[in-house]
């Protein structure tokens, strides 16, 4: 009775076959099945760049060095080989084995893995993926078997692991990165489609590490601090963008040349606060102006403003404030029309010289398209006009409190 053969190609010798070469074939028997636990091999794929698309594998009964009979196999070259047409490589319908492949070709272009006939299932490289995959040729069938990628993907190591001068190529981190105690130390928020990220470069002597904003031409940073948080250099606050505040009080304004609020000082009693207060009348609308060079650091966007005030009289009835502005250039005419004016309206206390404070207007847009370093002037009024002011006194205001945005951390 012959010899009969794996689909690897052992050979399966019969009784009393082989006097004498014995010994010979049962060690290729071993070389053989030593390959198969843990054989390299690089096949190259037919064709080279064009031509053949299919390679096909084969096994040479009683013989080692069979590709389909190594654990590992290299699909292409150690350094990749250059492909530019789609490849498919075949096995043998009868081979049942598993094996760690890599794609190791170069060019946008698929590599298949099949069995040599049948619909199976494959297992197919994509155009970008010139990685490893852990496959499973099953033989399950007689006709139709089934090539199936076991999966390779993420791996998750059990418990508390010690990676000790190892380097990590661009590692996919989950959501947190602990301390060595096991508490967070960075937690992870992914992005869909992002193209912007940090970079952290460190530094040699006598220099810095840093941070750095990379993807698109012009990238912000964000920090966010938490609640009522601050962020901090050291000990000490960091000033950053937002919203700033400008004090303008009654005393650095002057009344309009037309219809103008009376500029007074009050005495509360004396040796006590005097207030410097422009008087604003119930029955005739009165105009106070201001001027500003807006910080550099304003957005030179839409401004807000609170009136601080203090009744001559105990009515209890609403007042209107008022505010608007327009800016001016280098070069312009002063002789402009304000901007839309936004009011805040506030009723009285019913006790003369308490301080009041309204609430913060709507945004106020600013006439005169602003620009870095222009003027800008400011128009305060009472809208005694209006039939919903109804504070029957002179409103005595003390000043404003005008609100801007920055867009720059200083003035530079």
């Amino acid at each position: 009775m012959a010899s009969t053969y794996t689909p690897l190609g052992v050979e399966k010798m019969a009784t009393g076959e082989n006097a004498g070469t014995w010994g010979t074939k049962t060690n290729t028997n071993l070389e053989i099945l030593e390959q198969i636990s843990g054989g390299y091999v690089v096949q190259t794929l037919n064709g080279g760049g064009t031509g053949a698309n299919t390679t096909t594998l084969s096994v040479s009964d009683g013989s080692t060095g069979a590709t389909l009979a190594s654990r590992i196999i290299i699909l292409g070259a150690e350094s990749a080989q250059t492909i530019t047409g789609n490849k498919i490589v075949t096995i043998p319908l009868d081979v049942e084995n598993w094996y760690f492949i890599k794609n190791s070709t170069s060019g946008a272009y698929t590599v298949e893995f099949k069995y040599v006939s049948g619909s199976g299932g494959t297992v197919t490289w994509a155009t970008t993926d010139k990685g490893w995959k852990a496959i499973y040729a099953s033989a399950n069938d007689g006709t139709n078997p089934d090539v199936v990628d076991i999966g390779m993907g993420d791996v998750t190591l059990a418990g508390t692991q010690t990676l000790t001068n190892k380097t990590l190529t661009s590692p996919k981190i989950g959501t947190s990165i602990l301390d060595t105690n096991g508490n967070e130390l960075f937690l992870l928020t992914a992005t869909g489609s992002a193209v912007n990220e940090l970079t952290y470069a460190n530094a040699a002597t006598g220099a810095g590490p840093t941070f750095t904003a990379s993807g698109e031409t012009n990238v912000d940073i964000n920090i966010n601090p938490k609640g009522s948080g601050v962020l901090k250099s050291g000990t000490a606050a960091v000033k950053i963008a937002g919203t700033e505040t400008i004090w303008i009080p009654a005393a650095a304004m002057y009344g309009s040349t037309t219809n103008g609020a009376d500029a007074q000082q009050i005495e509360t009693t004396a040796t006590r606060p005097d207030i410097k207060v422009l008087d604003f009348d119930p029955s005739t609308a009165e105009y106070a102006q201001f001027g500003i060079a807006m910080p550099k650091s304003w957005n030179l966007g839409t401004v807000t403003f609170q009136a601080f005030w203090t009744p001559s009289t105990t009515n209890t009835g609403n007042c209107i404030f008022g505010l608007q502005g327009v800016s001016c250039s280098d070069s312009d005419t002063a002789d402009v029309a304000f901007g839309t004016a936004q009011e805040v309206t506030d009723a009285g206390i019913g006790t003369v010289e308490d301080v009041q404070v309204t609430s913060t207007s709507s945004a106020i847009t600013i006439a005169g398209s602003p620009a870095d370093d222009d003027f800008t002037f400011f128009q305060v009024y009472r809208d005694a006009a209006d039939g919903s002011d109804t504070f029957t006194g002179d409103a005595r205001l003390m000043g404003i409190k005008l609100f801007f945005t920055t867009d720059a951390a200083n003035d530079a």
